[in-house]
C-alpha cells in the first residue's frame, strides 16, 4: 500500500509541474493585450515580467515561477496591490464550506434513496426519485438558486437571501456554528440538488446490478442475512463506480461553486475569480487557477487511495499499468472465497477430483 501511495504521489507532482507550465505559458509567454493592464498601456510583457521578478530566458523565468509557487508566492494583485495568496486563503474556507457541506447533503439524499429505490423498483419512492432526477439534471444552479432565494428567503423568510458568517472567528455579530449553518443551508441545497439526482440513479443502477450477480445469490442461498449481504457484498461493489465518479466530478464541483457563490454573495474563490476576470487582474486569476488545480490534484490522489482501500486488487492492477489512474479503470466485482458462485465451486471441486 505504501509503495502504491508513493507512486500516485509522484504522478501528482508531475501533474503539478504540468499545471504550472500551462499557467505560465498562458499568462507570461503568450502575448496578450490584458497583460498590459498591470503597467498601463505603455507596458510590455517584459516590463510586467520584470515588475513581478520574472525576466530573462524562458526556462529561467519558468524556474523562478515554479520556485515562487512552491514557496507560496503568487504575486500581488494589479488592482489593489494585495498579496494574492492572502486573498485566496481568505476566500478558500468559504468555498470549502460550500463544497463539503453540499457534498454531505447530496450523500445523505442520494445514498439512502438510491438503495431503497433499488430494493423496491417501480415503487412510489422509485418514481418520486425519477422526478427528482429529471428536475436536478434539467435545472441550472443559477435558476435553482434564484427559485430557492425567492420562495424560501424572500417570501417565507425561512433563510437569509445571502451573505456568509464565519464559523470559528467571527469578525462581526454574524458568526458561530448556528449563524454559519443558517446562512449556508440554501447554498448547500442548491449545490446538492444536481449531484443528488445524478448519484441517486447511479447508486440505484449499481445496486441492482450487484444484486443480480451470482455471488450475491450464492451468499443468500447459504443463509446469510440480507443486511449482511447488502453491507458486505452489494454496497462494497456498488460504491466502486461512485468513488470513480467522485474523482471525475471534483473539477465540476468547483465550477458549480462559482455560480452558487455569485447567486448568494458568498466571498469564496469562485466569486474572487469572477471579480478578477472582470478587472483583468491576471495575477489573481493565475493564482486561483494554480490553487484550484492543486486542490483537485490532491483530492484525486485521496480518491485513488480510497479506491485502492475499497478494492485491494486495484493496487495490483495499477502496478501493471503505471500511468493510468484508478478512476479510469474498471474492475470485476469483489468476491471473497467463501461466497464464490456455485458454478466456480463445482468446477473447482471437479478439477480437484480429476
Amino acid at each position: 500500500m505504501l509503495q502504491y501511495i508513493v507512486r500516485r504521489a509522484l504522478w501528482a507532482v508531475v501533474l503539478f509541474f504540468a499545471i504550472t507550465m500551462v499557467s505560465y505559458i498562458l499568462f507570461f509567454v503568450i502575448p496578450a493585450e490584458p497583460t498590459r493592464i498591470g503597467l498601463g498601456r505603455s507596458g510590455t510583457a517584459r516590463d510586467i515580467g520584470e515588475a513581478i521578478g520574472l525576466h530573462g530566458p524562458v526556462y529561467k523565468e519558468y524556474g523562478q515561477f515554479v520556485w515562487h509557487v512552491a514557496h507560496g508566492s503568487l504575486g500581488r494583485s494589479w488592482f489593489n496591490r494585495r498579496d494574492v495568496k492572502e486573498m485566496i486563503f481568505a476566500a478558500a474556507p468559504v468555498t470549502f464550506s460550500l463544497v463539503i457541506g453540499g457534498a454531505i447533503f447530496w450523500m445523505l439524499l442520494a445514498i439512502p434513496i438510491g438503495i431503497l429505490s433499488a430494493l423496491r423498483p417501480r415503487s412510489r419512492l422509485d418514481r418520486a426519485s425519477t422526478v427528482l432526477v429529471l428536475i436536478g439534471i434539467s435545472a441550472h444552479p443559477v435558476w435553482l438558486g434564484l427559485v430557492f432565494s425567492y420562495f424560501l428567503g424572500y417570501k417565507l423568510h425561512l433563510f437569509p437571501l445571502g451573505g456568509y458568517c464565519d464559523l470559528i472567528s467571527p469578525t462581526t455579530t454574524c458568526g458561530g456554528p448556528l449563524q454559519w449553518t443558517w446562512h449556508l443551508i440554501l447554498p448547500w441545497v442548491t449545490f446538492a440538488v444536481l449531484y443528488a439526482a445524478l448519484y441517486t440513479r447511479m447508486i440505484r443502477a449499481t445496486v441492482m446490478e450487484a444484486m443480480s450477480e451470482d455471488y450475491v445469490r450464492t451468499a443468500e442461498a447459504k443463509g446469510a442475512p440480507r443486511s449482511r449481504v447488502l453491507r458486505v457484498h452489494v454496497l462494497r461493489n456498488a460504491m466502486l463506480p461512485v468513488v470513480t465518479m467522485l474523482g471525475m466530478d471534483l473539477g465540476v464541483w468547483i465550477a458549480n461553486a462559482v455560480f452558487v457563490e455569485s447567486i448568494y454573495g458568498l466571498p469564496g474563490v469562485g466569486r474572487l475569480l469572477v471579480r478578477a476576470l472582470s478587472q483583468r487582474d491576471l495575477p489573481v486569476v493565475m493564482g486561483v487557477i494554480v490553487f484550484t488545480s492543486l486542490v483537485i490534484v490532491t483530492l484525486n490522489l485521496i480518491v485513488d487511495v480510497l479506491y485502492a482501500a475499497i478494492d485491494p486488487r486495484a493496487r495490483v492492477e495499477q502496478s501493471e499499468d503505471e500511468g493510468e489512474p484508478l478512476t479510469a479503470q474498471r474492475h470485476k466485482p469483489i468476491v471473497s472465497s467463501a461466497e464464490q458462485p456455485a458454478e466456480s465451486l463445482f468446477s473447482q471441486a471437479s478439477q480437484e477430483r480429476s
